[in-house]
């Protein structure tokens, strides 16, 4: 099958699967920012009791392939299905989808949050103590000094964690999700052309090119207070 016959017949079917991926990609990446902050703030200025179970969390999903973590969760959730089950959990877990996110949530939040204790440990304490200097409480300069700080200087890592959250996404057609790659797979499965896998390579391309613009420029919108000027005078 020529190569413009798959994208005019499967369209539908890749851009349904692109939605997909950027629905697990966009769930996954968004809950774990909503931890990563706190459980960065613990890695960085907790106390070893405190950081222990943190940094055991972080080593694990770090030194574990997501394959298998998808795999731990997807299949391994069904050795429990009678707990699971009593607790009213089992109609989340199995369904593939929601293993998915919950997997890429977990992945994602152990890189962000080592992203976000670099950029925590990277505000200066010179700024944090002049904010004590004028009586802000701890909540103050947590909110007003430390994470806008630590956000900026970690934006760009931040950026790449989630293009490779995207990228690691397409591990999800292998628990049946019918995501970007799931639908590639399916295409290919009743056509045998490989030209199914260049459409999606290159709609891989489109929104990982389209995401590093909408990044960068909310980066430089952080970063415009910081844009150097020339003195007054100077050619």
């Amino acid at each position: 099958m020529a190569l413009i016959e798959i994208l005019t017949q499967y369209w539908p079917k890749i851009i349904d699967g692109a939605g997909t991926t950027l629905l697990l990609t966009g769930m996954g990446a968004v809950v774990a920012a909503i931890f990563a902050p706190l459980l960065a703030l613990i890695r960085a200025h907790g106390s070893a009791l405190a950081q222990a179970p943190v940094r055991l969390y972080i080593s694990f999903i770090r030194g574990t392939p997501i394959l298998a973590q998808l795999f731990l969760v997807f299949y391994g959730s069904g050795q429990f299905r009678p707990e699971l089950q009593s607790l009213g959990l089992w109609h989340f877990f199995r369904d593939p989808f929601n293993c998915a996110v919950l997997v890429f949530a977990i992945n994602s939040c152990a890189y962000q949050t080592e992203i976000m204790r670099g950029g925590i440990q990277s505000v200066a304490p010179g700024e944090i103590e002049a904010a004590r200097a004028i009586g802000m409480s701890r909540l103050q300069v947590l909110r007003r000094v430390i994470f806008p700080h630590a956000y900026r200087n970690a934006w760009p890592a931040l950026g790449n964690e989630v293009i490779l959250l995207m990228k690691a996404s397409a591990l999800a057609s292998v628990v049946t999700v019918f995501d970007l790659m799931g639908q590639t797979r399916l295409i290919f499965s009743r056509t045998f052309d490989f030209s199914a896998y260049f459409w999606a390579a290159v709609l891989y391309l489109t929104i990982t090119a389209c995401f590093v613009f909408v990044w960068r420029t909310i980066e430089r919108r952080l970063s415009r207070h910081m844009l150097g000027r020339s003195p007054k005078g100077a050619l």
